[in-house]
């Protein structure tokens, strides 16, 4: 979507003073965004106005002591561009969330100055780095490999071989905002281990390094439907 679009969310959380005072936020961002209140029913996140929404919201806790990996593996799979909004601060389920798929990781002590920067790069397909997810990742000892979902993988082995994003959104049946969106993942997530990928060229390169596709298939490219 075009930068000066109107940008529209859609926010899950079980706590209607957060969901007003994220309202609150989102209508004097410049330019203002337009916040469609689920309440906690995670159903109108796939419903009604929720579903057409740019950006989704996500408590993860909706039911106390029970992160929903679940459903927020459910919205990622989908296409769907996904913020959590959250009151774990553990390192643990911020890089947890981001290996799903999150564009960013907030927590509910990260105000306006971070909440509304997150949800405007997250329609763009986008990722945003908060103090609090940075801090996770300097404090993460995992390998410098991504963890990649098989999804990520198909997506990006896909566009490798096509000349084009349109090829792979007919081939996956997806559309190229999903295509985008996946895309944008895999790139924060090599970013985030120390090994950015700005460029498709760059990002063959790493995937080449850590073997997710060989120069046989490369040398395969699709340019028609």
């Amino acid at each position: 979507m075009a930068a000066d679009e109107l940008i529209t969310a859609v926010i899950v959380d079980d706590h209607a003073a957060i969901a007003a005072g994220v309202g609150s936020w989102c209508a004097r961002a410049v330019p203002p965004i337009d916040l469609i209140d689920a309440g906690d029913r995670l159903a109108n996140v796939w419903t009604g106005p929720g579903a057409a929404a740019d950006v989704v919201i996500f408590d993860l806790e909706l039911v106390p002591g029970l992160p929903n990996f679940g459903e927020l593996r459910r919205l990622v799979d989908s296409g769907r561009r996904v913020i959590v909004y959250s009151q774990h601060t553990e390192d643990a389920i911020a890089i947890k969330c981001v290996d799903i798929g999150a564009l960013a990781y907030l927590t509910k002590r990260e105000g306006p100055e971070h909440l509304v920067p997150a949800i405007q790069a997250a329609a763009q397909g986008e990722p945003y780095t908060t103090p609090s997810l940075s801090g996770a990742f300097i404090a993460d000892t995992a390998a410098d490999r991504p963890r990649l979902s098989q999804r990520e993988v198909e997506v990006l082995r896909a566009w490798f071989v096509s000349s084009s994003k349109e090829l792979v959104a007919a081939k996956l049946n997806i559309a190229v905002k999903t295509v985008d969106t996946y895309i944008a993942r895999v790139r924060v997530k090599y970013a985030n281990v120390g090994r950015a990928a700005r460029t498709k060229s760059e990002l063959v390169g790493r995937a080449l390094d850590d073997g997710l596709i060989t120069l046989a298939e490369l040398n395969q490219t699709e340019t028609s439907l």
